[in-house]
């Protein structure tokens, strides 16, 4: 399938509009609406299909089934509610709260303060503009209450980085454009900014930025009784190397840690700033000119150009010492070249939890 067939789909915040115009609709009307027309950030308008109608007076809700398109979303096919309640005896105005399966903010640096509902600035705005489109003619009859809610949210959460950001109890109600780019970076990317934020809020002056689980916990144990470093500093990057470097940069981080297993750290020695591009055979090849031109290597050149994997590599040689150096040496070059002035440090995490490597790639230059 080419990215052209790749089918868009719609964010948490778009599907929770709709269904709020869809309950607000019905509070209005006294009828079932059966679907809504929402207008988008991004200037495009989106029908939504509303199931579980239910009026009872002075109260009306409705669900959403989020359909993320052809993107690999957790909340693809979950239920985005809304009800819509309205007291008559209080004064005018919109509260808009999460129910179930919405998390709640504990940590500063996130788009939303500490203690609010996790649902989002942009979300937000859609959700009062539809609760206006709906009321246009009429005020809005006194207090109108807004739940959003998602019955299997905290479920679904725990698949999320959301814990660690600080949002605890369920989801986030996101999205800027209103729509999900399928097969997109976007998300990653918009987390490890929201992450770098975090940190940066809750005072940490390091950055982690690893590649995976199994590296980011070898950072945690070595770090542990060193230097404290609190959960919050450690974002996870997956692929996306360049990306996080430079967010970080951009953001004023004093101090990274770039934090890898072998494999990953000899792509970002070889330049790539996405970790994840297949080209094993030739970053071989290029380590291998790296080890001959070295005499404390030059014996490993042509075991590199007969491995398979950079793994291999690293087993084979029994862990060199100056391999590793120059690994890690190469990849706080690329760091630097990437970002000039960021204090970087290269953590080498081995294959078993333990730490291979720690520095500024320093031994390298000897």
């Amino acid at each position: 399938m080419t990215d052209k067939n790749l089918r868009y789909g719609y964010t948490t915040g778009s599907c929770a509009a709709a269904a709020v115009k869809a309950a607000c609709q019905m509070l209005r009307d006294q009828v079932p609406v059966h679907e809504v027309v929402l207008p988008l950030p991004c200037g495009q308008t989106a029908r939504f299909a509303i199931q579980g109608q239910v009026i009872e007076g002075n109260r009306a809700s409705c669900f959403v089934v989020k359909d993320a398109g052809d993107d690999p979303d957790i909340t693809n096919g979950a239920e985005i509610h809304a009800t819509a309640t309205v007291d008559f005896f209080t004064k005018h105005r919109i509260i808009l709260k999460g129910g179930v399966g919405i998390g709640k903010v504990t940590k500063p640096g996130l788009a939303v303060a500490v203690g609010e509902w996790a649902i989002n600035p942009v979300p937000r705005r859609m959700i009062q503009e539809a609760v206006k489109e709906v009321f246009a003619v009429r005020c809005v009859p006194a207090t109108l209450t807004l739940t959003i809610s998602i019955p299997n949210g905290e479920e679904l959460a725990k698949k999320t980085l959301n814990e660690r950001l600080g949002i605890v109890g369920g989801l986030s109600i996101l999205g800027t454009s209103g729509i999900v780019k399928p097969i997109s970076t976007k998300a990653w990317t918009d987390t490890i900014d929201t992450s770098v934020d975090v940190a940066l809020a809750c005072g940490c002056r390091t950055v982690v930025l690893a590649t995976g689980r199994s590296s980011e916990l070898a950072a945690q144990n070595h770090f542990r009784d060193k230097e404290k470093l609190a959960d919050e500093s450690y974002v996870m990057m997956g692929d996306h190397f360049g990306y996080a470097a430079q967010s970080c940069a951009k953001k004023g981080v004093p101090r990274v840690v770039i934090a890898a297993q072998f494999a990953k750290l000899v792509k970002i020695a070889c330049g790539h700033p996405q970790t994840h591009v297949t080209s094993s055979e030739l970053d071989l090849e290029v380590l291998a000119g790296w080890l001959k031109e070295d005499p404390g290597t030059a014996h490993l050149a042509e075991k590199a150009r007969g491995c398979n994997t950079a793994r291999e590599l690293l087993i084979a040689s029994d862990y060199d010492r100056r391999l590793i150096e120059i690994v890690c040496g190469r990849a706080a070059m690329t760091a630097a070249a990437l970002v000039p002035g960021l204090s970087v440090v290269v953590f080498l995490a081995g294959y078993h939890g333990e730490m291979l490597y720690c520095g500024t790639g320093a031994e390298f230059s000897r």
